[in-house]
């Protein structure tokens, strides 16, 4: 059930009509789930001729709020060394401080077993696999026109199709034999490629945005995985229940302006950021929590209760990059919009 809140609220929900049938413009959702300005050549049952130029401007209004009618700027700022040290610094002080505040017990037995390791490394590689592959494929979309095309379908139509390749390709490799390797492996780089025909998109966003979203989100997962592996055995077990009451909140608050006026901008801007800030603290949490479900499935999976399968255990820490990374660039784009 959690993977099922997870994975359609974050991709699969971008793009949605939500105009009435009697208005002759239609209006979609984006990435971060707030409503499109209306266009009137955008997602049209005819496709007329639309430039480049108009493509990439329609696309990075999705990561504009609508009541909000500030430019978007990417002009980047700051040489490359100093981004460099800021970067490290944050990261640094990031580790430091979930370290100190999450983490003051830590392990009973002194240290992390060598199967745990082994078993947790393995799930990194997988995770780290599973990204590159989505980053990768998504470029390669974007270069070959697939953005365009995507954008120009039929928004109904991209969500089922969307959530069913999704979902579908996800519970069948989880739901195969880790031993079969080749339907395995084969169904996770579908379950990676889906998620790349759906992100591609977010290449029409400035390069220095997407980059920073993805060294913050590195950044972030990373010091809070170092705290789960760390901290004491089965501490953050318990988050499982409560967490997924966090994304059922954070998902339905997506839904609020397929019901809410245009001018309720307040209560907008509240389920906005029920939406985005909400989101970073839940899915901050699930890698909390799956992090220590690797090394619980791992001691079960030593003691032949379970099979071994870091395959599964890295598509719960994929879904977890997906959703925070997403925020991280409405959140960056948002900064560069106020700074101008």
């Amino acid at each position: 059930m959690a993977f099922l809140l997870r994975r359609p609220f974050a991709i699969t929900a971008t793009l949605r009509q939500v105009a009435p049938k009697s208005s002759p413009s239609i209006t979609i959702r984006a990435f971060h789930n707030t409503p499109l300005k209306q266009h009137p050549h955008f997602f049209k049952s005819t496709k007329p001729a639309v430039s480049t130029t108009q493509n990439v401007s329609i696309f990075r209004q999705a990561f504009r709020r609508s009541y909000q009618q500030a430019a978007y700027n990417p002009a980047a700022q700051g040489d490359l060394r100093q981004r460099l040290l800021y970067g490290g610094a944050i990261f640094a002080g990031t580790l430091l401080a979930i370290n100190l505040v999450f983490n003051r017990e830590t392990r009973e037995d002194g240290g992390m077993p060598p199967f745990e390791r082994a078993y947790l490394n393995d799930t990194f590689m997988h995770t780290g696999l599973g990204v590159g592959m989505i980053g990768i494929a998504a470029r390669t979309l974007h270069a070959n026109g697939w953005s365009f095309r995507l954008m120009s379908a039929n928004p109904w139509l991209v969500l089922g199709v969307g959530l069913v390749g999704s979902i579908g390709t996800m519970y069948g490799t989880m739901a195969t034999n880790p031993n079969n390797y080749v339907q395995k492996y084969a169904l996770w780089s579908a379950f990676n490629v889906t998620q790349a025909l759906l992100l591609s998109p977010l290449f029409f966003m400035n390069p220095a945005i997407l980059a920073r979203a993805g060294l913050y989100t590195a950044g972030l997962m990373g010091s809070l995985a170092f705290v789960g592996a760390t901290a004491k055995t089965d501490k953050y077990l318990y988050l499982g229940g409560p967490l997924l009451a966090g994304v059922a909140i954070v998902a339905l608050s997506g839904f609020a302006p397929l019901v809410l006026p245009a001018t309720a901008a307040r209560t907008l801007m509240f389920t906005e950021n029920i939406w985005l800030y909400g989101g970073l603290a839940v899915f901050g949490g699930f890698t909390l929590y799956d992090v220590q479900k690797v090394l619980h499935h791992a001691r079960m999976a030593e003691q032949g209760l379970i099979r071994k399968d870091p395959v599964n255990e890295a598509i719960s820490l994929e879904l977890d990059f997906i959703n925070i990374f997403i925020r991280m660039v409405q959140i960056l784009g948002m900064s560069q919009n106020r700074r101008k």
